[in-house]
């Protein structure tokens, strides 16, 4: 790559995406990963391991055997989908958690109800989203590359009342990501055609 370091590198998830939600957690494979990750960032080739998607069990399986703790777990988290029990089990074991989508995808724009809490607070629905999931002490990584809707989603200056949070974390879940649906993570199973489409979509692009 031609870089001294790369300031991150994660498993980006516990099984295969063709085989994510199956039983197999491929426990010994993701020590082995591990490790390679651990040899890496003492060597100084990495500046920060961690790794996303991964359940409960995923993380005590690296946890038993690490001599350095992931320093993040990526996770889906988002208005109307917050694990919960994952996410205070990884804060208590010193693990950032970073929730990737934020805003579902763009799926809680559609969302009439978190709209109107929105406008209680004078934000849009990306704004309460990311301030939603900062105030659970999680980092937001929201995914934009227009310059006004970066500024826009770090103006986050304003606090969601309890009331509100705890509305907000017991919103129906959402069952249609549109076009992620086919993403194993959003409820679907990746399959050889999915990952095509997906490739010809960005080449296309």
């Amino acid at each position: 790559m031609g870089l001294e370091y790369i300031d991150m590198m994660l498993i980006h998830s516990p099984q295969p995406w063709n085989k994510f939600g199956d039983e197999d957690r491929y426990f010994e494979g993701n020590r082995e990963a591990w490790r390679a990750l651990e040899e890496a960032y003492k060597s100084g080739k990495l500046r920060a391991i961690g790794v996303s998607n991964f359940e409960k069990e995923d993380l005590e399986n690296i946890l038993e055997s690490c001599t350095v703790k992931p320093m993040v777990n990526q996770i889906l988290a988002h208005i109307s989908n917050t694990p919960k029990e994952l996410i205070q089990y990884t804060q208590v074991q010193g693990i950032l958690v970073e929730a990737y989508s934020p805003i579902a995808h763009g799926e809680l724009l559609k969302n009439e109800e978190v709209a109107k809490i929105a406008d209680k607070y004078g934000v849009t629905i990306p704004q309460l989203s990311i301030r939603y999931t900062l105030q659970l002490g999680l980092l937001p990584l929201p995914k934009t590359a227009n310059p006004a809707h970066m500024e826009e989603n770090a103006d986050v200056e304003f606090v969601i009342s309890d009331e509100d949070m705890d509305y907000l974390i017991n919103v129906d879940p959402i069952e249609d990501y549109g076009d992620a649906s086919m993403m194993p993570v959003y409820g679907g199973k990746m399959n050889l055609r999915s990952i095509l489409s997906m490739i010809f979509r960005s080449f296309r692009s």
